[in-house]
């Protein structure tokens, strides 16, 4: 028998020992199951400095996992054997997945899982440096970017604000509203006798949306105080008018029409 066969036997008959490492790592004996198998793992090429001869052998076994919440999932120990040795070395201990196991879902970033309206009270959200819907509300190199006198200047050039809405913004918030329930297409917009942006109670939005949006300042329109669309419309337009009809006798008593039958009398 080769030193190569040899070892891979003493390997394949480390099943006790290696379950021994995956009970320990377990913390419990009933957390590891049956043994699935074995599989030989592969090792670096030899070397002139670390001949063939040199190299051991090394294997894997594993056993069922019985953790809750980890179904399809097993014990790896990883055994070894050097040549010349009489016992196995453990070299690792790990959990995997299997085929058919339960995985979480991939990881994403905070600012992307995020949606409309998941916002509470109390709760922060920083926007990110090179955030595409904000831009720099003035021009400054990067050395001034990060001087303290700088930013009190940009402040006032910004009045107030060091970064306004770009136009990838207003263009995101433009289209969000359009497609929303104060825009063109809803269903109150349709009916509507004409649109918000010849209504005397439409408040047009200052700078680049003023001919888009604007908000309402009705307080029986369905919009009052919110941002609707220029041709947005509802019921409540300034221009609306009840077209009286003409006036029709109000019949207050049962009356019948005899002229149609006959009355019969005993």
């Amino acid at each position: 028998m080769t030193d190569s066969s040899a070892s891979a036997d003493v390997l394949a008959a480390a099943v006790e020992q290696a379950r021994a490492a995956a009970v320990e790592t377990a913390g419990d004996p009933s957390l590891v199951g049956d043994h699935l198998g074995a599989a030989r793992e592969p090792v670096a090429p030899a070397t002139d400095e670390v001949p063939v001869e040199a190299l051991g052998d090394v294997l894997t076994h594993t056993f069922a996992s019985r953790l809750p919440g980890y179904v399809g999932w097993h014990w790896a120990v990883t055994v070894a054997h050097a040549p010349g040795d009489d016992g196995v070395t453990v070299d690792e201990v790990v959990l995997l997945p299997g085929d058919s196991a339960l995985l979480a879902p991939a990881w994403v970033p905070w600012q992307e899982r995020l949606r409309p309206g998941d916002l509470s009270v109390g709760d922060v959200l920083p926007s990110t440096e090179d955030d595409p819907r904000l831009a720099p509300a003035y021009l400054v190199d990067d050395d001034s970017a990060e001087d303290p006198e700088g930013r009190v200047v940009a402040q006032e050039l910004g009045v107030g604000r060091e970064r306004v809405m770009s136009a990838d913004g207003r263009g995101q918030a433009v289209g969000r509203w359009t497609a929303g329930e104060f825009g063109p297409t809803s269903p109150m917009a349709r009916q509507a006798p004409g649109p918000c942006a010849t209504c005397g109670f439409y408040l047009p939005l200052a700078g680049s949306l003023r001919q888009m949006v604007g908000a309402c300042g009705n307080a029986y329109a369905p919009a009052d105080g919110r941002v609707v669309t220029a041709d947005y419309g509802c019921g409540a337009h300034s221009q609306a008018t009840l077209v009286a009809d003409e006036a029709t006798e109000v019949v207050r008593t049962a009356r019948y029409d005899t002229g149609t039958y006959d009355v019969l009398t005993d």
